[in-house]
């Protein structure tokens, strides 16, 4: 990931078992300095625009395809707001299948929930929407026959339930092709130092050594 390259790098106090003084430092990357859009920014529609997941996508395809950069996929992840891929990128379908067996095993598919089925009278008019979530024995009056029911109820299991949550992280922004270097340029400007007590350079900074005690 080209993500921990843009990262400032930070001078701390060697606790290596080779060092050879109290003043020794080391040069690590400071992984506590991150970049996070503003949400206000999200709704404006000249910089992003609406991206679905292909089916067994990684982050660096996504970039790839979007930016002509595999390196670039910590682009997708922070535009997206994702910190935890694990969590909050979408499954392939075999490991869904897995996850979802591992989890309820042979409740896989007991019911979890019902929900209505969409109802149009003669007219094509709409009646019930779809996708509510209602008892099982819900009834309505049959369009046509108000003397008559009917009961527009399906029941969604648990691998239903899964697999739909999984879809939902599948719709992401994404930044505009045009706007990458803009972002690029604003991104690495956050990420340089500004002069202070820990000042050494716009991309190092030093901190307390808390190896030296005063007497």
């Amino acid at each position: 990931m080209g993500y921990f390259r843009e990262l400032p790098n930070i001078l701390y106090p060697s606790f290596l078992p080779e060092k050879k003084s109290s003043l020794d430092y080391i040069l690590v990357k400071n992984v506590f300095r991150r970049v996070k859009l503003r949400d206000d920014l999200y709704k404006n529609f000249v910089l992003f625009e609406k991206y679905e997941i292909p089916e067994g996508a990684r982050p660096d395809i996504v970039a790839e395809d979007l930016y002509g950069s595999p390196s670039l996929d910590w682009v997708v992840l922070t535009v997206a707001g994702i910190i935890n891929i694990r969590n909050e990128w979408p499954l392939n379908n075999r490991d869904l299948h897995n996850y979802c067996f591992n989890k309820y095993g042979d409740s896989l598919n007991s019911t979890r929930f019902f929900e209505t089925t969409e109802v149009k009278d003669s007219n094509d008019r709409l009646i019930l929407p779809k996708g509510k979530v209602v008892d099982s024995n819900f009834t309505i009056p049959k369009p046509g026959a108000p003397n008559a029911t009917i009961n527009p109820v399906v029941g969604i299991n648990n691998y239903e339930y899964e697999t739909r949550l999984n879809d939902e992280k599948r719709n992401i922004n994404v930044l505009r092709e045009e706007n990458i270097t803009e972002f690029l340029d604003d991104m690495r400007e956050i990420m340089t130092y500004q002069e202070s007590s820990e000042f050494v350079n716009r991309r190092v900074a030093r901190t307390e050594n808390t190896n030296i005690t005063l007497s």
